[in-house]
């Protein structure tokens, strides 16, 4: 990634004062940020730590681990992984760590990311490959290897599981019929298969563009977010110390499904009690003031 991409778009942490009042991080602890990004949530933490906390910010984009080490580069408090949220445990074990008082995990994708020509996220760069990566690790598994390759079985399953589009099968059907002509390599080529397949009454009647829930779907499974998501939850027991806080904020429905099932889960067998029996989300303000945010909720749990 050309990391000067980090210098030149805003990124604007969601749920912020939401985040510091319900995680309420203290001086001398230890607080991990699993989803470090533009360092937002991170700045405001650390205001709060003191001279004898530690902050432990992990990213699966390269670029923002580079970007957190010039920014915060004079704070030995700071400790940055490029890694993911996901191998939480491991890292705090490799840190002699023995549990963090307070963590937060934000599942969306930051601004850099979304605006980022190179990465294949957006709509707006049509020129851009299907790459969807969230670490700009060169692997094979990219959204370019998947409409490709996969077959028209193994696409379905993943656009109506993690995309729950109605038409999957039309546009599963449409991809590889066309790919059969031509490769599918640009964010361009999928999105007028997409609008191609997708009938016009629907486009009529809803306010979400057509591929929408198609790039969402790819997405997840590009960047294995589910299995990831479940590691993590299913480790927060053996990662939160007693009295710690972990928030989770998730940005669509299937995201906040599986927090809200495995936080209650934990709250049932004793080892946590909640922190926001319902989920917060943004306010009238930072939903007008910063759209990407409106569809964020944050659920927090405190741990016996």
């Amino acid at each position: 990634m050309d990391v000067g991409v980090w210098d030149f778009i805003m990124h604007i942490p969601v749920l912020l004062n939401e985040v510091i009042r319900t995680l309420q991080p203290k001086e001398g602890e230890i607080f991990i940020d699993g989803t470090l990004g533009g360092g937002g949530h991170a700045e405001a933490i650390l205001k709060l730590l003191g001279k004898k906390g530690m902050f432990v910010g992990i990213d699966a984009d390269a670029g923002a681990i580079d970007e957190a080490r010039k920014k915060f580069k004079n704070d030995a408090r700071c400790t940055f992984i490029h890694g993911n949220y996901a191998d939480i445990p491991e890292i705090l074990n490799t840190l002699h760590i023995d549990g963090a008082d307070g963590m937060l995990i934000d599942l969306g994708f930051s601004s850099t990311q979304i605006d980022d020509p190179t990465r294949g996220f957006s709509f707006k760069f049509s020129d851009a490959i299907l790459d969807m990566q969230y670490g700009v690790s060169g692997g094979e598994e990219t959204a370019y290897a998947i409409v490709n390759a996969w077959d028209e079985k193994s696409l379905l399953s993943i656009f109506k599981k993690f995309g729950e589009e109605r038409y999957a099968g039309r546009v599963a059907r449409k991809i590889v019929e066309e790919r059969r002509k031509k490769k599918i390599r640009t964010v361009g080529d999928l999105v007028g298969i997409i609008e191609r397949t997708i009938p016009m009454e629907r486009k009529k009647r809803t306010f979400i563009h057509p591929a929408t829930r198609i790039f969402q779907a790819l997405r997840i499974a590009v960047n294995h977010e589910f299995e990831n998501l479940s590691t993590i939850l299913d480790a927060l027991p053996s990662v939160m110390r007693s009295g710690g806080r972990a928030g989770i904020i998730s940005f669509h429905s299937l995201e906040d499904r599986e927090v809200k099932v495995h936080f209650k889960s934990l709250v049932a067998c004793g080892v946590a009690s909640f922190i926001t029996k319902k989920p917060i989300i943004p306010s009238v303000s930072e939903s007008s003031e910063n759209p990407r945010s409106r569809s964020a909720k944050l659920r927090a749990l405190l741990f016996s």
